[in-house]
């Protein structure tokens, strides 16, 4: 753990700005955990696994789309985002950010596909002048809760790890 955190501290200390710039491109993944409640099955545990890709229209503004899998349990749930993210050019090396994003989410099983809304609120951390870590939280809205859930809106942490070129 000590290697890891050296490693991210002299990243850190050769990045730039330059991360954010207009015509960038960021990939990131996202590898995670989560659970939902659902009416018939009750709580499921999951692993999620995703992609997403970032074009920077303008300096620090992105906007992108991303695809999710939620796994391991039933149902499982599909994703597909597009999200917008400004990033804050407070620092050089501490960007705060927010952003807004539109969720579809199909769901397996018979149960009813839906569509969310949301915004998430954050800090990146620019490693390198090709790479960042950032660490916020996402609150979520369901335009029409499913009668299959038992919860339509849900806040949660977001960890990013992500390149750009």
């Amino acid at each position: 753990m000590k290697n890891i955190l050296l490693a991210l501290l002299l990243l850190s200390s050769v990045a730039n700005a330059e991360l954010f710039k207009k015509s960038n491109v960021g990939v990131g993944v996202a590898i995670g955990g989560g659970t939902v409640t659902t009416v018939r099955d009750g709580q499921q545990n999951y692993t999620i696994l995703g992609v997403n890709a970032d074009y920077f229209v303008i300096d620090n503004l992105s906007v992108g789309i991303g695809v999710m899998s939620w796994l391991g349990a039933t149902p499982t749930l599909n994703q597909i985002t597009v999200p917008v993210t400004y990033y804050m050019p407070l620092n050089e090396k501490l960007r705060p950010y927010v952003g807004a994003f539109v969720r579809k989410t199909y769901v397996s099983d018979g149960y009813e596909d839906f569509e969310s809304y949301g915004g998430k609120l954050g800090v990146a951390m620019i490693l390198s002048p090709n790479s960042y870590i950032g660490a916020g939280m996402i609150s979520e809205h369901q335009s029409s809760c499913s009668n299959w859930q038992d919860s339509c809106s849900r806040t949660y942490p977001e960890f990013v790890f992500a390149f750009s070129f």
